[in-house]
């Protein structure tokens, strides 16, 4: 279980620090230029052209009442002209906020968005939701140890101011709390259309991961069972092949007597008697009175007598039935006889 939270922290603070660094690059790019609105109390701020505390007294300022979510001024079309278009940033008195020191390990500097996001709701009445919160710069507390301060507040009491100056024509709003012994602390970015809304930001990018992850497993199951029928195509094809294999070996296939190409050529030679042996054993064993007939068909019947004529073996060549042709054969059905001669036998 522990090695789960883990991940899950780890995971977390990685959100906060891409939701952050994206709030901070659209924010670089959205404003324009600058203004720092800073309460003095009462429902009373000071909004003056420039930005931090070092900004020059001589340029111009207002002094205006924020009730209800609503500016209030004597010279609104200056206040106007101040806020449009503008990042402001809201400097709130740190009486609003609740500060609470929180020690963690050095090694936690990097992801220490995600850390404070999670301890928010231990050190506060609300939870990360309701509050605005933000944190100090890491101080040394001992050996690899590290203290920061958490300030907090409900983000109800700071969303009334935020709304007037939007509603003024601020583009983007800033929200950070003097402390009398640091450097001011930022606890909330909004713009006027919520794009750099770190929570919303937190939110998307939570969906974003949510629907790659999904995207991701449903692709893994496809390629499980894909690569399941393939392998049991696999398997069937292999199964095939071992069959075939072994019934090219028994010489059957489905029950029914096969034979490879050396086979039949084999088979063939035992079972069919050659021309040339059969006319060899017949002049063997014939008389040399004997008459031969040959029956068949060609194209040439009459070319066939000069043949056998010019032969040694065979003499008085002569047709003994008449030449036919009939509708279903290639050539002429011929009839031819002829006397066999001896083979050594000596002419005159």
């Amino acid at each position: 279980m522990n090695g789960l939270g883990d991940i899950k922290a780890f995971i977390a603070r990685w959100i906060d620090i891409v939701a952050a660094a994206i709030v901070s690059l659209l924010t670089s790019f959205r404003t324009r230029k600058s203004v720092q609105v800073i309460e003095e109390g009462n429902g009373t701020f000071v909004i003056q052209s420039g930005a931090g505390r070092d900004t020059p007294s001589g340029l111009p300022f207002e002094r205006v009442n924020i009730q209800f979510g609503q500016i209030v001024s004597p010279h609104p079309a200056n206040v106007e002209a101040m806020l449009r278009g503008s990042h402001a940033e809201l400097e709130l008195k740190a009486s609003r906020f609740l500060f609470r020191p929180l020690e963690l390990p050095q090694r936690a500097t990097e992801f220490l968005g995600g850390v404070v996001r999670a301890q928010i709701d231990r050190l506060t009445p609300w939870s990360a939701n309701e509050a605005a919160f933000g944190w100090s710069e890491p101080a040394v507390a001992g050996p690899d140890r590290m203290v920061v301060t958490v300030a907090a507040t409900a983000r109800t009491l700071v969303q009334p101011v935020i709304d007037a100056l939007t509603g003024a024509g601020a583009e983007s709003v800033s929200v950070s709390t003097a402390t009398p012994d640091a450097a001011p602390i930022r606890v909330f970015d909004q713009s006027a259309r919520g794009v750099l809304n770190v929570l919303k930001v937190r939110r998307a990018l939570v969906a974003v991961l949510l629907a790659v992850g999904l995207l991701a497993g449903a692709s893994l199951s496809a390629a499980a069972v894909y690569s399941f029928k393939l392998g049991g195509e696999q398997d069937e094809l292999a199964r095939r092949i071992v069959e075939r294999r072994a019934a090219l070996r028994a010489g059957r296939e489905d029950g029914k007597q096969i034979a490879s190409p050396l086979r039949a050529l084999e088979r063939r030679k035992y079972q069919t008697a050659a021309s040339v042996i059969v006319l060899d054993v017949l002049s063997q064993i014939l008389p040399d009175h004997t008459k031969l007939r040959v029956i068949g068909v060609t194209r040439d019947a009459p070319a066939l007598i000069r043949l056998i004529e010019q032969s040694p073996h065979f003499t008085r060549a002569t047709f003994f039935a008449p030449t036919t042709r009939a509708p279903s054969d290639p050539g002429e059905r011929f009839h031819i006889e002829a006397q066999i001669e001896p083979v050594f036998a000596l002419r005159s």
